[in-house]
């Protein structure tokens, strides 16, 4: 039977090229979205490969562990997470304006979800001595990037939770891998945003395909903690 990916928070850019390079590699991959306006259009882009897609709020617990659930039942155990932290929602306030609920909210829609996303999947992992959890988060969780204020810190905690998580489990089987990345990805919304706008400086962009090749080499080595994917003239 193929191994699962379940891809979470799938997007045109970086989720649907992490489906992509593990369908190739033979694994069925569920996407999974806010909605499922655009599921026709990833399922018609991964031709070729078994791609069920489902529609949940990953940020919402319930949703969450209903939407593994269902995978599991419908198209069989799950190997491999990728997480795509949701949009913290309330756009960027500057750090020397933040007050605490402008940092509280972040972690609610990042660093929780990946939590939870764990809590739920990390036993059964535990129990065949197998699996992969991969997680995509943000340069400013690295470096300080005052440009990106209330969103560095939960960054910052998601990066350390994962590296952590890694060496945690280094001796279990389980692979715990973070994509940190800094750069507009292809294709992807906020790249598409960004573009349609002068914003009256340039960001560097980055291939979505090769971030994922390294996600698969993560995934295949088990030793490396982190990727750094860095597009930041500044950093």
């Amino acid at each position: 039977m193929p191994k699962v990916i379940a891809v979470l928070g799938v997007g045109p850019g970086l989720g649907l090229s992490i489906a992509r390079r593990f369908g190739r590699e033979g694994f069925t991959t569920a996407l999974v979205s806010r909605t499922d306006a655009r599921h026709a259009t990833y399922r018609t882009a991964l031709a070729g490969i078994t791609a069920p897609t489902y529609t949940a709020d990953v940020t919402d617990d319930a949703q969450l562990r209903a939407v593994l659930a269902r995978i599991t039942a419908e198209a069989g155990e799950i190997d491999t997470v990728y997480f795509g932290p949701a949009d913290a929602g309330t756009g960027i306030t500057p750090l020397t304006e933040a007050g605490a609920d402008a940092l509280r909210v972040p972690f609610e829609s990042i660093v929780l979800p990946a939590a939870r996303l764990v809590e739920a999947v990390l036993p059964r992992m535990l129990e065949r001595g197998s699996g992969s959890l991969l997680f995509a988060g943000g340069l400013s969780g690295k470096y300080p990037m005052p440009m990106l204020g209330s969103l560095a810190p939960a960054s910052a905690a998601l990066r350390m939770y994962v590296l952590t998580l890694h060496a945690a489990l280094r001796e279990t089987g389980v692979h715990a891998g973070m994509l940190t990345i800094g750069g507009l990805i292809e294709r992807g919304d906020i790249h598409r945003m960004f573009t349609e706008q002068d914003h009256g400086f340039t960001v560097g962009t980055l291939d979505p395909d090769a971030i994922a090749d390294k996600a698969w080499s993560q995934y295949v080595e088990r030793d490396e903690a982190e990727a750094e994917f860095n597009a930041m003239a500044a950093v």
